[in-house]
């Protein structure tokens, strides 16, 4: 098999989910890869990012030296709020995250299936997480779920697989799974193509996750 093909960063890979944001919506980023995301919104576009544990208009991150501390987000990293932002409680976040006022979520995942399982809280390994927080209420929630990930393990392994074996975090909620190698929608038929990197075939990618894929019904 060939390796002529150079995976996504992680900063090319949120660049490349940022532009599939549009303009006007209300986007909740998940804990680890996801936040990263902020950093790549376009200029001029009008994005409100939220964060679980109670705020609504986020920013970049901070410039390091220029970290406050007392203002985070659900996973503790430092943010920056833009004009018009707002701090809140966290039912009122739950609330919003409950009542389907999030046009989009971006999560990451330990597993995500053909047609659009999502695990994402646990491996069931001892000493794993002992609850799922919010990420249920963020995948149910969301009007679209993302998922942002490497596609394997570091083992080798496909994240994406025909039945999650790890603890569910909700079913056919992902819409679209936005990796290092390719990007996919998740459909009740199973994976479609939306994009893959350069140097990388459709063969070789249905070799590495070990399903197949459709090819986009406009191409």
């Amino acid at each position: 098999m060939s390796s002529n093909y150079t995976r996504r960063s992680k900063d090319a890979l949120a660049r490349r989910v940022a532009q599939d944001i549009h303009d006007g919506a209300y986007v909740n980023l998940g804990i680890g890869m996801p936040t990263l995301v902020a950093n790549h919104i376009p200029v001029g576009m009008e994005v409100v990012l939220h964060s679980e544990n109670g705020i609504l208009g986020m920013g970049p991150a901070p410039a390091q030296g220029d970290e406050d501390y007392d203002l985070i987000n659900a996973g503790k990293q430092p943010v920056t709020l833009l004009a018009g932002g707002a701090y809140f409680h966290h039912a009122d976040s739950f609330a919003m995250m409950r009542g389907g006022h999030l046009d989009i979520c971006v999560l990451g995942a330990f597993q995500v299936s053909a047609t659009g399982d999502l695990a994402n809280w646990s491996t069931g390994e001892a000493g794993a997480i002992p609850a799922v927080g919010g990420a249920m209420d963020l995948a149910i929630g969301a009007k679209q779920t993302w998922v942002m990930m490497d596609l394997l393990t570091k083992q080798g392994q496909s994240k994406i697989v025909e039945r999650c074996s790890y603890p569910l975090t909700g079913i056919g909620c992902v819409k679209r799974i936005y990796s290092d190698l390719c990007t996919l929608a998740c459909t009740s038929q199973g994976l479609v193509l939306i994009d893959l990197v350069e140097g990388l075939s459709m063969t070789e990618l249905e070799s590495l996750i070990g399903l197949p894929i459709a090819k986009p019904t406009h191409a």
